[in-house]
């Protein structure tokens, strides 16, 4: 019989019931959708690697995606899990739920694993990206037991709330486009002052998620810690040959021209290999790096970017408050200025500037949804407000159509066609083609039978529901 094949069998109590019910688990597969029975129902996701046996003890990583999309997160991390055996699995939480409730549900669904499976003390480790990873990096301050997090394209939601009687290991991953760059290596310094064991991995991906290859190197940090602090028997093969993979990775980079990400990296090999190893010859080749001439204009260039954009997000979060509350609506062409702005820092010949003006927009339309969100959970919406931030999130994400749509919604229900037919014919022009989309779009039943409106799909989308009948 193949591994794949294989099923084992664990009794599981169900609580709704006096009896136990057995459950099958299979190695090798995704499990979707296991049910939890508690004062808040929930479920959660597992995969078991193919060579589980209940004769040792694992790890546990528990994923999150806040969006739904668990099953997508977990398989993400399949790779990883099977080379450096970790048992896998994903709560299902969401980003519209309560913080509270997310968290009941994580520690209840993390209960039922560790009575279900053999997981060892001590390696309990959570990850995520993007919102997903802001909760990864809450988990192990709320949850006993939980020992570290893996946050990617995320930096820590507030550092206040770490206790430095409960240390955990932080392991952030981000692209130096990220927005989230400068506060990661802020979170990085007081995690440091905190004596918390961390690093952060910089990578050169578009998204949140990283390549693979780094969500393997995650867990493998969590294995390597787990051997300094004699959790897990020393395995000298491994640390020799994850250390030469290291070494290489930072003559890589040195090699072609990133002197500042391979200084960055010798430092977090430190903390990686502090305990297994004497890295004697590695500091004198950072000590020898860091007096380079090309590493040291490097260095300045960059953190004169860093000044800048620190800078210019203090004047933009000041300049979208008083917009969004004085209802500035004029300014809008101000907010498109600084687009082009920033286009030219992203179009420059300078590298430090282009990767400034990529987290500055970052930064904008994150502030800009913080926004929105707090205009929507006031007690009283202020939709002049809403209205003027729908419209600045066109500007700053112009191939976004959600906020086009909700323009046109929004000025619709308060019968301002003229916004709306704006907003629409700006879609349409950048691309926007869901006829299906467009037509059940709330509070626009008036305006879709309008002969501006349909003269608009008509000339975009050649054909329009409605006959257009002039008088």
């Amino acid at each position: 019989m193949k591994k794949k094949q294989l099923l084992f069998l664990l009794s599981l109590v169900c609580l709704t019931s006096a009896s136990a019910q057995q459950m099958v688990l299979k190695k090798g597969e995704i499990m979707d959708s296991i049910p939890v029975q508690d004062s808040i129902p929930s479920s959660y996701s597992l995969y078991l690697p193919r060579d589980f046996t209940t004769e040792k003890k694992w790890p546990l990583l528990l994923v999150f995606d806040m969006e739904g999309k668990e099953r997508q997160a977990i398989s993400i991390f399949v790779g990883p899990a099977e080379k450096e055996g970790y048992i896998l699995a994903a709560p299902k939480v969401k980003d519209t739920v309560s913080l509270t409730n997310n968290m009941i549900v994580t520690n209840n669904v993390l209960e039922e694993i560790v009575n279900l499976l053999p997981i060892q003390n001590g390696r309990i480790y959570t990850a995520g990206a993007s919102a997903g990873g802001r909760f990864a990096g809450l988990v192990p301050i709320f949850i006993r037991g939980v020992n570290g997090a893996i946050s990617m394209g995320a930096s820590l939601t507030n550092t206040d709330l770490l206790n430095v009687r409960r240390p955990f290991h932080f392991i952030g991953m981000v692209s130096k486009n990220d927005y989230n760059y400068t506060t990661m290596l802020d979170d990085e310094k007081i995690l440091d002052r905190y004596k918390f064991p961390n690093q952060v991995l910089l990578h050169d991906a578009k998204s949140a998620w990283p390549e693979v290859t780094y969500l393997q190197k995650g867990l493998q940090l969590f294995t390597l810690a787990a051997m300094g602090r004699n959790l897990i028997p020393k395995d000298s093969l491994y640390v020799e040959n994850a250390y030469d993979e290291d070494v290489a990775k930072v003559n890589l980079l040195k090699n072609s021209g990133q002197l500042i990400w391979a200084e960055q990296y010798m430092g977090e090999m430190m903390s990686m290999y502090g305990a297994h190893k004497n890295l004697d010859s590695l500091r004198e080749v950072q000590k020898e790096l860091r007096r380079d001439k090309q590493f040291r204009a490097m260095r300045r260039a960059e953190n004169a970017a860093i000044s800048k954009e620190i800078l210019l997000k203090e004047n933009y979060q000041y300049d979208m408050e008083e917009d969004m509350f004085a209802h500035n609506f004029k300014n809008l062409g101000w907010w498109n200025y600084q687009m082009t702005e920033l286009d030219k820092f992203i179009n420059g010949s300078n590298i430090h500037e282009q990767e400034m003006g990529h987290r500055l927009i970052g930064f904008l339309n994150a502030l800009a949804e913080d926004n929105i969100e707090l205009v929507r959970s006031g007690q009283v919406i202020d939709e002049d407000a809403l209205a003027f931030l729908y419209m600045l999130k066109t500007i700053l994400e112009p191939e976004n159509f959600e906020f086009y749509l909700k323009t046109i919604s929004l000025s619709a229900k308060n019968e301002d066609f003229g916004t709306a037919l704006f907003y629409l014919e700006e879609a349409f022009k950048n691309g926007f083609k869901d006829k299906d989309k467009l037509y059940s779009l709330e509070d626009t039943a008036l305006l879709r039978i309008t002969p501006e409106f349909n003269k608009m799909v008509e000339k975009y989308l050649k054909d329009a529901r409605y006959d257009i009948i002039e008088q």
